[in-house]
């Protein structure tokens, strides 16, 4: 009997938790095929990826290019048991919500159920948005249980009335914050439904760091502290916060930052940076594969997140590279936004600033690269809080029970 993972993208360079849960999931015991939206758009991959034994079924993204196949599947679906029924929800979501992403989501519901094979025995998404629509229209056209994960952006843009409809039609959801469950739980009926669980990191691949801490302080011009940041430029990350805080650094504070990550606004930062005249100190790398992003954690000083509420209310939940910061001993700076401070306890294990303040940000960050012995002290006690509490086993072991506990 498998399990039909249905994922927006597959594989994502963003998105290593996903790919670490459904490797932890098959070495349980699990048999999982993959059902992706689109195709990939990254030009790399993780390691991991190339460990996950599961199937990989692109539907198509586009449906005007198949016509041929979305008419079979409709014949084929539309005398399913439960077609009826997932045709009425479809017309009353579109009724408040006349898009043709609308019906493209009905469109590959179709294709999907036509497509799954006869020994699936439940259909299980990740994000609350489009693949959550996806699998809860193709779940009640074949009869199957619905499960699913939630994490931060399909939480925070998604209109109540969907949320609340689709966690009423599913077994259960696991969210990866206690921010995200506490709202989640007020929106369901039956708030038991909504389970914590943080996504956490694989130890295995994130070994202790026997790290030999720098004394770089900034006044040394052969010596510059060394920043990194790792994060698709969007504007959730809060890239524009961070650079204009680097622009009102000390001209003769000695400093260079390292950014990993791709993104729609890759080009307005490096902009940005020419335009604050900070070019010099900055070296954009683009998105890396994860044991790349390790080798620069590890020779790292500081590690800055400036993550913030962007204007459609996208945030982030809990960045899953913060704990892989902390987990290589490295200091870390962020925001108190969302979920972050689940993870950093300010001047304990970290140290957070408020949200879309690049004055705040400026302060710490100057106070953290001019103070080497607060950055050894808040990277040791980050360090032992991410391998305590946010190991990933017991999740996998957590999620690995849901899926096989007969009652769900």
């Amino acid at each position: 009997m498998s399990i039909a993972f249905i994922l927006k993208g597959y594989p994502r360079l963003s998105e290593t938790f996903i790919a670490q849960e459904i490797l932890g999931l098959e070495q349980s015991g699990l048999d999982i095929n993959i059902y992706s939206l689109r195709h990939p758009t990254d030009n790399k991959t993780h390691q991991i990826t190339n460990e996950i034994k599961a199937n990989v079924n692109y539907l198509p993204e586009y449906l005007f290019y198949h016509p041929w196949l979305l008419f079979r599947s409709w014949l084929k679906s539309r005398n399913m048991t439960g077609y009826a029924k997932a045709f009425a929800i479809f017309k009353a979501d579109y009724k408040r919500d006349n898009s043709i992403n609308r019906i493209r989501r009905f469109g590959q519901a179709c294709i999907l159920a036509s497509q799954l094979p006869q020994n699936t025995r439940r259909i299980h998404f990740h994000f609350l948005h489009t693949p959550a629509s996806v699998a809860r229209y193709a779940a009640i056209m074949r009869n199957l249980p619905l499960s699913g994960s939630a994490h931060a952006k399909d939480i925070w843009t998604s209109p109540d009335w969907e949320l609340k409809e689709k966690l009423n039609d599913l077994d259960w959801l696991v969210t990866c914050t206690n921010h995200g469950t506490k709202y989640l739980r007020n929106l369901c009926e039956n708030p038991n439904k909504i389970i914590l669980a943080y996504h956490g990191l694989d130890l295995n691949r994130f070994p202790v760091n026997d790290k030999i801490y720098s004394t770089r302080d900034g006044r040394n011009i052969n010596a510059p502290v060394k920043i990194l940041s790792v994060g698709r430029a969007v504007e959730k990350k809060g890239y524009d916060d961070l650079l204009l805080a680097f622009s009102n650094l000390p001209k003769d504070l000695n400093w260079q930052f390292y950014h990993i990550g791709g993104g729609e606004l890759s080009t307005k930062i490096k902009q940005q940076a020419e335009d604050l005249e900070i070019i010099n100190k900055i070296t954009f790398l683009g998105a890396m594969p994860q044991t790349a992003v390790l080798d620069y954690l590890k020779k790292s000083d500081l590690f800055i997140l400036a993550s913030k509420i962007a204007k459609d209310g996208d945030m982030d939940g809990l960045p899953n590279v913060l704990m892989e910061a902390q987990s290589q001993g490295l200091c870390v700076l962020s925001t108190d936004v969302s979920a972050i401070a689940e993870l950093i306890e300010h001047g304990k294990t970290g140290y957070l600033v408020p949200p879309n303040n690049h004055t705040a940000l400026n302060k710490a960050m100057e106070m953290l690269i001019t103070d080497s012995s607060l950055r050894q002290r808040l990277a040791i006690a980050g360090a032992k809080k991410t391998r305590l509490e946010f190991d990933a086993k017991p999740l996998l072991t957590k999620l690995a029970k849901l899926f096989n506990d007969k009652n769900h």
